[in-house]
């Protein structure tokens, strides 16, 4: 069974047809927020970043949100392969403090999370933005007016606010949040961010950290990220609040092809528009993007025939041990992603390109 599809916008669709995919083509990587979906990504990852891109010299923007920034920034070390087989392994064995039947405290999980972040990634920042040919973007969101620091009121009231104003446009909802990147300050995105109120802050070795943290904290299950070094003060969280899967306008890009490894076929803006479906169609902002997704029937043959999701932790409740060995097994699965993604390469008609949906 063929594990992995295949979807590219108009440009990106001709651009295959006529050469093919090399890696001198990617100017760009996105990477979803998604919790544990980005899971299966991790053989993907483990190729693109340890073997295939590895001898290329040009320039490879890298664009993360949530998860996706803990990706993308692992792929900055100096050794990626090692690095993602390690963010696996981490993201499978995390555990938290909690009281029986109950979910852990949102300061515990920032805490045991940002100690992680330290582990992997202190006196590590350096390298990571020195990197010669990647540049990295990490996405967060900013709260505004009641969400401008957390509490214990006004952040539920807030996200009301929020989602009640996406509800009418995305626009509407920058009243709420704001997108903030906090970007490589060598290289700007080379794309047009006019879609949604947006701010950038450069990078720096003093903010890595707090950002990628910022980035990773899901309203309710983490604490917000407060006045992250070199940014606007305020309360941060989750990226793919405002970008779960980043929907941006790629197509703005002077040249070249973003390859978008993703857990679905489907590119959802916000993590508000999950339920509108209207908004998870393909649009003109994908022209030049190829996007590669685990086949819904392959997804099928997974344990629970799903991908691993945040739900698994309550449907395992207390049962680590069970948890551990189910994400362990689709890791292993994954496996099967990266060799088809190798064989296409080598031999584009073993995967038929289909137009994005």
């Amino acid at each position: 069974m063929q594990a992995l599809e295949i979807h590219a916008g108009a440009r990106a669709l001709k651009h295959l047809r006529e050469h093919g995919l090399r890696a001198a083509d990617v100017r760009a990587i996105p990477a979803a927020a998604g919790g544990p979906k980005g899971l299966i990504l991790n053989a993907l990852d483990r190729f693109v970043f340890g073997r295939w891109l590895a001898g290329a010299d040009h320039t490879v923007h890298l664009l993360g949100a949530s998860i996706g920034a803990w990706r993308m920034a692992t792929a900055c070390l100096a050794d990626p392969d090692q690095a993602f087989a390690q963010l696996a392994a981490d993201y499978i064995a995390q555990d938290y403090p909690h009281a029986p039947g109950q979910s852990p405290r949102p300061t515990v999980v920032s805490a045991v999370f940002g100690a992680k972040l330290t582990e992997r990634f202190g006196g590590r920042e350096a390298q990571l933005l020195q990197h010669p040919r990647y540049r990295l973007h990490v996405f967060t969101s900013r709260g505004r007016h009641l969400l401008g620091r957390e509490g214990r009121l006004r952040t539920p009231l807030g996200y009301l606010g929020a989602f009640a104003t996406n509800a009418l446009s995305r626009e509407a909802m920058g009243g709420w949040l704001e997108r903030v990147i906090f970007s490589d300050a060598r290289d700007p995105l080379p794309l047009h961010l006019h879609d949604y109120r947006t701010q950038s802050v450069p990078l720096a070795p003093g903010n890595l950290q707090r950002a990628l943290l910022a980035s990773c904290s899901i309203p309710f299950w983490l604490e917000a990220v407060h006045d992250i070094p070199g940014a606007p003060r305020g309360a941060y969280w989750d990226g793919g609040i405002t970008d779960y899967h980043l929907h941006l306008d790629y197509a703005s890009m002077p040249e070249g092809l973003v390859l978008y490894p993703h857990f679905q076929r489907s590119v959802v803006p916000g993590w508000l528009d999950k339920a509108l479906r209207h908004r998870h169609r393909a649009s003109a902002r994908l022209d030049n993007v190829v996007l590669l997704s685990p086949a819904p029937g392959w997804v099928a043959t997974l344990p629970g025939g799903k991908l691993p999701d945040r739900s698994d932790f309550k449907r395992f409740t207390d049962d680590t041990p069970g948890r551990i060995a189910e994400w362990s097994r689709a890791l292993r699965e994954s496996e099967r992603l990266a060799e088809d993604f190798a064989r296409w390469l080598e031999s584009p008609g073993s995967i038929e390109v289909k137009p994005l949906p």
